[in-house]
């Protein structure tokens, strides 16, 4: 008994020293052994030899912008409401003439912010800064205050171009539409709250933002840098300071910032503005149809194969479509050779077609495809009813 009993101690101690050395011998030589003992392999970035650090400070950037970034102060005339009081005898005795004045017109103000994007005078904000108002007033980088004349509104995208009579302002460079990416680093620069001029930085949360009822033609930049009432009609710009959109919209219920705004991207902002300053208003293509989005349901009830399309709701009678036989219930799939992919796409295309031409639109009737031929008209202004 106390052989064998020596023997298995032999035999652990044999054990135990060659797990000792291959244990010293995979630390001198890693990977060696078969078994890694659970551990993971983790994938890290190597450091280039040059490469250039990420900027800690966007102050250069500012520096550039921050001179075409002008204030915009509006006011309008309005009258309070007659008070059915007026014409009691102890309210007038008692109040008399204050009376009388609390019903006089009076003046309200607005406040709102403006981009330079030409020296000689042109400043692009938002429709509804300037909406109604008879006297605009511009807060130039320099401190001058300017009268400022309208040029032209587009309230469908919410743009306005204002003309200022002075010479030699700091325009804005305008960014590449087609650079910008979600994750971007932007600033926000505008006069929140009448504060001032202040700079808020965030990222490019979403491109290609719709359906989000502010407007009637959306394809909003979505960004967490931080945007308030005043910043309306601002810059968005990119980390060398140059103009990517136009700030116009929050997401809010309390008024205030909660890290979720939109602005105009510039691919929009330039089309919009070059045709005001050369025609005074925007011209867009009609065919007088009202569309809605194709949901799963709606496809498998029409029984088509995706829900890419816009299905006809209505057709205006004597208009362009009902004239060329387009009848609700139609799916629409193409337009002038270009594919529709949801209602909002199929608005703008239809927008982007010149009136009085002659345009294919595709279409799915009762499982069967077919092209018709329509002739576009100038679409009306439609307004929203409410912006918010």
């Amino acid at each position: 008994m106390h052989k064998a009993w020596l023997i298995f101690a032999q035999c652990v101690a044999a054990l135990a020293v060659a797990a000792a050395a291959l244990f010293a011998l995979d630390r001198l030589i890693p990977g060696l052994l078969p078994f890694d003992g659970g551990s993971i392999t983790i994938r890290e970035v190597a450091t280039a030899v040059g490469a250039a650090a990420p900027p800690s400070t966007f102050a250069e950037a500012a520096a550039k912008s921050r001179p075409s970034v002008v204030n915009i102060f509006t006011s309008k005339q309005v009258r309070v409401p007659r008070s059915p009081f007026m014409d009691d005898p102890v309210f007038r005795r008692f109040f008399g003439d204050r009376f009388q004045m609390n019903n006089r017109p009076q003046r309200v103000s607005n406040l709102g912010s403006g981009v330079i994007v030409s020296e000689d005078g042109f400043i692009l904000t938002n429709h509804h800064v300037i909406e109604a108002a008879d006297e605009i007033q511009v807060a130039l980088p320099d401190g001058k205050t300017m009268a400022a004349d309208v040029v032209g509104t587009d309230p469908e995208t919410d743009l306005a171009v204002l003309k200022v009579k002075r010479g030699s302002l700091p325009a804005i460079s305008f960014a590449k539409a087609e650079t910008l990416r979600v994750g971007d680093v932007v600033l926000a620069i505008g006069n929140p709250f009448g504060v001032g001029q202040t700079v808020t930085m965030g990222i490019v949360s979403a491109l290609g933002r719709s359906h989000l009822g502010i407007n009637t033609f959306e394809n909003y930049i979505q960004t967490d840098a931080a945007i308030n009432p005043g910043n309306s009609g601002g810059a968005l710009v990119d980390v060398a300071g140059n103009l990517i959109g136009i700030n116009t919209a929050i997401f809010s219920r309390s008024g205030g910032n909660l890290g979720i705004g939109f602005a105009i991207p510039v691919s929009i902002v330039r089309q919009v503005m070059e045709q005001i300053i050369a025609h005074g208003a925007v011209t867009r293509g009609w065919v007088g149809i009202e569309v809605q989005e194709i949901t799963p349901e709606i496809a498998e009830s029409f029984s088509l194969k995706s829900t890419e399309g816009a299905l006809i709701a209505g057709v205006l009678r004597g208009g362009p479509a009902d004239r060329a036989g387009i009848h609700p219930g139609d799916v629409l799939v193409g337009v002038g050779g270009k594919p529709v992919m949801d209602s909002s796409s199929l608005l703008n295309l239809i927008a982007a077609l010149p009136p009085g031409k002659v345009a294919q639109l595709k279409l799915i009737r009762d499982q069967t495809e077919m092209q018709l031929l329509v002739t576009v008209e100038k679409r009306p202004v439609m307004r929203k009813a409410a912006r918010e």
